[in-house]
């Protein structure tokens, strides 16, 4: 569960970046976050991750009251959720196996579990057959799949995608978002950051658009400029 109330965030030089955010999203929900270069998306996936801290209000996250955590904790925080970079942030000298691997090392998970749950989630990605290759081996869309089951593998309950289409062609689009939704379907909460329209007009998910720093619009698609909804 993902709880914001009364949110406001202001950088060190002063820049306002988020304003009296208010925002709930329950377990197993799928979320577009939406808006403009500068709106306040980041922004706010970066508070979602103890990357910044708010300047005012409450927020709450899989059990966590982020206004007030300690930073001993911000670690245990982090391993509730799998997050998906738009760089995707794979090790060249790694195997697609040792890359997954990874995420389950730094926490200490045991060797006989690595063994179990890495290929599990190869398989849930499509890429069993691709496990000794290195990522300049890989094409685009394979390697965001590398990055999904490595987000995964450490059983999130939170995904976090960020623009997880923006650089690929509209059939790797539609096989991305498959994965979201199958990834949804196993019961996670997924947020995609994207500013991508067609994906929201398309898929019809619930929609929150960030525009200069505070919530404008929460439904279903995108709010038209006249106050409706776009299909």
């Amino acid at each position: 569960m993902i709880h914001f109330k009364n949110v406001s965030m202001a950088y060190p030089d002063g820049t306002v970046a988020l304003k009296d955010i208010n925002l709930h999203i329950d377990d197993g929900e799928f979320v577009f976050l939406v808006g403009h270069s500068g709106a306040g998306k980041t922004s706010l996936t970066k508070l979602l991750l103890c990357e910044e801290r708010l300047s005012a209000g409450s927020i709450e996250v899989n059990g966590y009251r982020l206004d007030k955590i300690r930073s001993r904790k911000i670690p245990y925080l982090r391993r509730t959720m799998g997050v998906v970079f738009q760089d995707f942030k794979l090790f060249d000298k790694m195997t697609v196996y040792e890359n997954v691997a990874f995420a389950m090392r730094v926490i200490g998970e045991k060797n006989a579990t690595i063994r179990k749950r890495v290929p599990f989630f190869l398989n849930v990605v499509g890429l069993t057959d691709k496990a000794d290759s290195f990522p300049d081996h890989l094409s685009g869309g394979e390697q965001q799949r590398v990055a999904f089951a490595r987000a995964l593998v450490n059983n999130p309950s939170l995904i976090i995608a960020d623009e997880p289409t923006g650089n690929i062609d509209n059939n790797l689009r539609d096989d991305i978002m498959d994965l979201l939704l199958r990834i949804n379907r196993l019961g996670k909460t997924v947020i995609v950051v994207t500013h991508d329209e067609e994906l929201i007009r398309r898929y019809r998910k619930r929609t929150v658009e960030i525009r200069s720093g505070e919530i404008v619009s929460d439904r279903i698609g995108l709010a038209d400029p006249e106050g409706g909804v776009q299909a």
